[in-house]
């Protein structure tokens, strides 16, 4: 959860946004490392101005509905200073759900593992393309640098995966 306040403080930092326009760059932007849904930012958003981090003022243009303009406050550009270093010197936990599925792998003849890892291998790669293809961020060394990481992950999972699926070929040749 403190990842989503640092996200939301964050974007913040820029300048003052209505709900649409952080949901819209979060989606456009940043969905290769976050999955935060709507309801989720709005809700982060209504915890952060409850606790006084962001200020929430409403606005309207014209005949448009009424909207929440959501500001970071002085108290929470400190807090987010403190998420993000606290972000910077902490490592992520690996925990990956296809995980429980490779220990039971035993449970399938050596070929059929290799089919499906195969599978998961070609969609592995049509995701490393997506990444490979999209412009540098060029607001900044830190969004970029993000991608990066994430790549250079999607690459070795690709690897180890390719090894996996030639182990299992070879086993299933014996």
């Amino acid at each position: 959860m403190r990842e989503r306040e640092l996200l939301l403080l964050g974007i913040l930092m820029a300048h003052s946004q209505h709900g649409y326009q952080i949901n819209e760059f979060i989606e456009m932007n940043l969905s290769r490392v976050t999955d935060m849904k709507k309801p989720t930012a709005y809700a982060t958003l209504d915890r952060l101005a409850a606790q006084g981090f962001v200020e929430v003022r409403t606005e309207q243009a014209g005949n448009r509905p009424v909207r929440k303009v959501y500001s970071i406050t002085a108290p929470g550009t400190e807090y987010f200073r403190s998420l993000l270093k606290e972000n910077l010197m902490s490592g992520d936990k690996m925990q990956f759900a296809s995980d429980i599925g490779l220990m039971f792998l035993d449970h399938l003849s050596p070929d059929d593992a290799a089919s499906l890892l195969e599978e998961r291998l070609q969609a592995l790669n049509q995701e490393i393309a997506r990444h490979e293809k999209a412009p540098p961020h060029g607001f900044g060394l830190g969004v970029d640098l993000a991608m990066d990481h994430h790549l250079a992950h999607l690459k070795l999972d690709r690897d180890w995966l390719a090894q996996v699926i030639g182990d299992l070929r070879e086993h299933g040749r014996e």
